[in-house]
């Protein structure tokens, strides 16, 4: 099954190219170390998962690039066709020359509505191009005004349009000392209205990969390239084919609906949040060694303590004991209670891993079995260079700080009606923002109480 990647705004389309760029490096590199013939199968199946093929046999990326302004649009298409290894269709992208001046309510109410029926026919023709559609994968920033604003309109649109497809928006979560003075108001509008249309939000936080960045690639002047590619790499870890547990020996077929059926197992519960070890700079992995004992340690450390990288994990964090009855609110301190989690291993020797510590009922809410809870998917073939890899996306309570303190940044500046004439202007009146903090702060809830 195919999906559609939909790029929204400079960033979305600025990660959207990193991404596609990962993914096709890893299926062209030598690096697989597995059976030929599971190399092509899983070559295969990405191929008909992100790219279609073209006469001239380069693959062509199933995406769909929209922005407000032309020039990241320009430079993100020829970027992909000079690197000889894949392009974008040549008709998929939609640009005008104004841009959104990060205002949500200007991409929302304005370009979206105007543009509407340009940029649907786009993802219809992608769409069609498929020949079976497992659904729509959105890439967009949260504190801008085209890729939250715009890209809130279309994923109702993307929803009204396919009610049957699955849609998994990636949402950027901002710097927490970022460079829009509007971006908790951009933050809390987006979330609220992706909740309504989308199956799930797959969030990345900008303070996070950068410290990744940072202190495990040691990259000393870091770009927005550097965090993309950091991004892109972890997306791919979860993207590219595996093999799930009841499909035998072929790949999965549908990587949204997948994800979805082991994650979300109740609408008010979307927040999806991904971590991906080992990660270092290209030139140390010919010195290093993995065994997967120690990074499947490592990786339910991060999940409990919600560490978002492999260095400084508290250890001290553990699971409360079973049995015993505390209220949820003694919980111990930091410890990070999950609804579901999917743990993805790639690399050799995969199928004798012992993943018995994730399935621990201590982990997880008690409304949901354990058993239910948890999923793993493997393949032998090794990723982008990493002999062994493992990642988790979990839908816990990780998001929970970020949330409360967007929530709360955003309430205060509303509470003084702070820059509100710039969104009534484009008619977001005051009743929408109380509504989109009754919804998040019902979400924060339903965290909280887990």
């Amino acid at each position: 099954m195919s999906v559609v990647t939909v790029q929204l705004g400079q960033c979305g389309n600025q990660i959207g190219h990193e991404v596609f760029s990962a993914l096709c490096s890893d299926v062209r590199g030598t690096h697989g170390l597995c059976s030929r013939k599971e190399n092509e199968s899983y070559h295969d199946s990405c191929k008909e998962r992100f790219f279609c093929e073209e006469e001239s046999g380069v693959p062509v990326a199933r995406a769909v690039l929209v922005d407000m302004e032309p020039k990241v649009i320009s430079q993100t298409l020829s970027m992909a066709a000079r690197s000889g290894h894949w392009k974008y269709n040549s008709h998929s992208h939609f640009c005008q020359k104004q841009g959104s001046g990060n205002n949500w309510a200007s991409g929302y109410s304005v370009h979206g509505p105007r543009h509407k029926e340009a940029i649907m026919n786009l993802v219809q023709k992608e769409a069609e191009k498929c020949d079976r559609l497992g659904g729509f994968f959105t890439i967009m920033s949260m504190a801008g005004g085209t890729g939250s604003g715009l890209g809130a309109f279309v994923t109702q649109c993307l929803r009204d349009a396919f009610p049957t497809s699955f849609i998994l928006n990636h949402v950027i979560w901002p710097y927490g000392t970022g460079e829009v003075i509007v971006q908790n108001y951009n933050s809390v509008l987006t979330l609220s209205h992706l909740y309504q249309s989308s199956d799930a939000l797959l969030v990345h936080e900008n303070d996070v990969i950068h410290k990744i960045c940072a202190q495990l690639m040691n990259i000393k002047q870091i770009s927005f390239r550097d965090v993309n590619q950091v991004i892109a790499h972890q997306l791919g870890s979860v993207f590219q084919p595996t093999h799930t547990a009841g499909e035998g020996s072929s790949y999965s077929r549908n990587p949204l609906g997948d994800v979805m059926e082991a994650l979300v197992p109740h609408p008010e519960f979307k927040l999806l949040g991904l971590r991906n070890i080992p990660q270092m700079p290209e030139n140390s992995l010919p010195y290093s060694t993995f065994s997967w004992p120690g990074l499947t340690k490592h990786l339910r450390q991060m999940l409990i303590a919600n560490a978002k990288m492999e260095e400084g994990i508290d250890w001290q964090v553990r699971p409360p004991h079973p049995g015993s009855s505390i209220p949820s609110t003694n919980k111990p301190l930091h410890f990070n209670t999950s609804i579901a989690n999917l743990v993805i291993l790639r690399g050799k020797d995969v199928h004798g891993v012992d993943l018995g510590s994730f399935q621990d009922p201590s982990l997880y809410t008690s409304w949901l079995n354990p058993q239910d809870a948890f999923s793993a998917w493997k393949t032998p073939r090794a990723f982008n260079k990493y002999e062994k890899s493992a990642s988790v996306v979990s839908n816990s309570q990780f998001l929970l700080k970020p949330l409360d303190s967007i929530v709360g940044k955003a309430w205060n500046m509303f509470a003084s009606k702070a820059y509100l004439h710039q969104y009534t202007k484009f008619g977001i009146q005051e009743e929408d923002f109380l509504d989109c903090f009754t919804t998040l702060e019902q979400v924060i809830s339903s965290y909280t109480n887990l």
